[in-house]
C-alpha cells in the first residue's frame, strides 16, 4: 500500500467498545461517543451493535449521527442562532445551552417544538464548576475567563422562574483524565450546584474519561458513579468521552523520502505532515511514539528529527533514536493516530491526504477511502 495511510484496527475498536459499554452497565449510566474525536462513519456499524448514542457540537456532526447511527443527538453548541436552532431541535433528543441568555433567547423555540408532537427535546444548561484538572491550557475549559458554562455565582443571580424548563446540567472539565480527576470535579460540582440538582432529570458529565487507557482505574470510576447515583437517584447520568472509544486503535504509516542535516541535526523528511495529518502533535504539543524507534532513554543508535513534507517551517517534531541509519524508503509507524487525528486533518499546501484502511479481525484489509486531487479542488468549489 502506498504511503501515507491511516490504518484502523477493528479488533482494537471492538475491545474498546466492550470496555466502555461494560463500565456503563456496571455503573448504571449511559456512555455515548463524541464525534469531535472520531467521525469515521464507515466504522459506525461496530458501534451500532451496542446501540451507542452520540454527542454533537455542529449540525454536520448531528446529521452524521442521525444518518449513520440512526439515533438522535445530545447536542451542545457554544451559541445557537435563529438559523440553526430549529435544525438542532429536529435532530436532537437533548440540547444543552452554554449560557442563561442563550436559554432565554431560544426557550420559546424549544417549548414550541415540544408542543409540535414531532419528538420531545430535553433542554439543559452547561455549568462550570471552575475545577481545573487539565495541564494543557488549550484544552482546559476551567481557566479564568472561560467562555464555557455558567458558574454557580452567576446562576445564583438568575431571577426566579428564568430556569424553569431546564431539565439537566452539563459540565465538561476533563481531557484524557483519570477517575480521580473526575472525583475532584464531582466534589466541586456538588458543592457548588447541589441546591439545583433536585429539580433536574439528568446530569451530563462530559468527556475526557480515558477509561480505555492502560492503568485507568475503572473499578474506582464505577464506584464513583454508583455513589453519585445513590446520592441522586432521580438523576439519569450521561458521560460522553471521545478518545476512550478509539484510544490506540489506529496508526499513521509514512515513508522516509529524504534525510537532511543542518548544524548537526539530522532530519528524516516523511511523506506525511504533522501540520496536515497529525495536527495535535503541534497544537498540544506532544511527541508520538514511533514503533520502529528505540525506546525512550535508549542512547544507542542515531537521533533524528521528523520533518513533515509541507512548506511550514514548524512542520517537524523530534527527536527519536533509531538503531540503524534511516534511509529513503524506510517505513515508520506513528502510533495512536485515530482519535482526534482523522477528524482534525487538513489539506494545507495541497498535501496529499492519507488513505484510510480498516484491518478486520481476520487480518484482511479494506480500503475505506482514497483521496484525490478532486477532494482538494472541490473544497474551494
Amino acid at each position: 500500500m502506498e504511503t501515507p495511510y491511516y490504518i484502523v484496527y477493528e479488533e482494537r475498536l471492538l475491545r474498546n467498545i466492550a470496555t466502555v459499554t461494560s463500565v456503563a452497565r456496571d455503573a448504571g449510566v449511559e456512555i455515548i461517543m463524541a464525534f469531535k474525536a472520531n467521525a469515521l462513519w464507515k466504522t459506525f456499524p461496530l458501534f451500532r451493535r451496542e446501540v451507542i448514542g452520540f454527542t454533537a457540537s455542529s449540525l454536520n456532526e448531528m446529521r452524521l449521527g442521525n444518518d449513520e447511527l440512526g439515533v438522535l443527538a445530545h447536542s451542545y453548541c457554544p451559541a445557537y442562532t435563529p438559523l440553526t436552532i430549529r435544525q438542532y431541535l429536529e435532530g436532537s433528543s437533548h440540547i444543552t445551552f452554554n449560557s442563561v441568555s442563550q436559554w432565554q433567547r431560544f426557550r420559546a423555540d424549544v417549548e414550541a417544538f415540544n408542543r409540535s408532537g414531532e419528538h420531545r427535546v430535553s433542554p439543559g444548561l452547561r455549568v462550570n464548576p471552575q475545577c481545573s484538572v487539565i495541564e494543557t491550557d488549550i484544552y482546559n475549559p476551567a481557566l479564568p475567563g472561560s467562555r464555557f458554562g455558567v458558574t454557580a455565582g452567576q446562576l445564583a443571580e438568575v431571577a426566579p422562574g428564568e430556569l424553569d424548563g431546564i431539565e439537566g446540567f452539563h459540565f465538561h472539565q476533563l481531557c484524557e483524565s483519570s477517575s480521580y480527576d473526575l472525583e475532584k470535579v464531582l466534589t466541586a460540582f456538588e458543592e457548588q450546584f447541589g441546591r439545583w440538582l433536585p429539580r433536574l432529570k439528568w446530569v451530563n458529565m462530559g468527556g475526557g474519561h480515558l477509561m480505555t487507557r492502560e492503568g485507568y482505574d475503572r473499578d474506582h470510576l464505577v464506584r464513583l458513579l454508583r455513589a453519585f447515583r445513590e446520592r441522586h437517584p432521580h438523576l439519569r447520568v450521561i458521560l460522553e468521552p471521545g478518545s476512550a472509544w478509539t484510544w490506540r486503535t489506529g496508526d499513521l504509516i509514512c515513508s522516509v523520502v529524504d534525510v537532511v542535516e543542518n548544524q548537526g541535526v539530522k532530519t528524516a523528511i516523511i511523506d506525511g505532515s504533522f501540520a496536515c495529518h497529525m495536527p495535535d502533535c503541534l497544537e498540544m504539543p506532544y511527541r508520538p511514539a514511533i514503533t520502529e524507534a528505540l525506546p525512550d532513554g535508549d542512547e544507542r543508535g542515531t537521533a533524528y528529527r521528523m520533518g513533515g513534507n509541507s512548506c511550514l517551517s514548524g512542520d517537524f517534531v523530534g527527536d527519536w533514536r533509531f538503531g540503524h541509519p534511516l534511509k529513503i524508503g524506510d517505513r515508520l509507524t506513528f502510533e495512536d493516530m485515530n482519535h482526534y487525528t482523522t477528524v482534525k486533518t487538513n489539506m494545507f499546501n495541497g498535501i496529499s491526504h492519507p488513505a484510510i484502511i480498516l484491518q478486520r479481525t481476520d487480518g484482511s484489509t479494506e480500503l475505506l477511502r482514497r483521496f484525490t486531487y478532486d477532494d482538494y479542488r472541490n473544497r474551494m468549489d
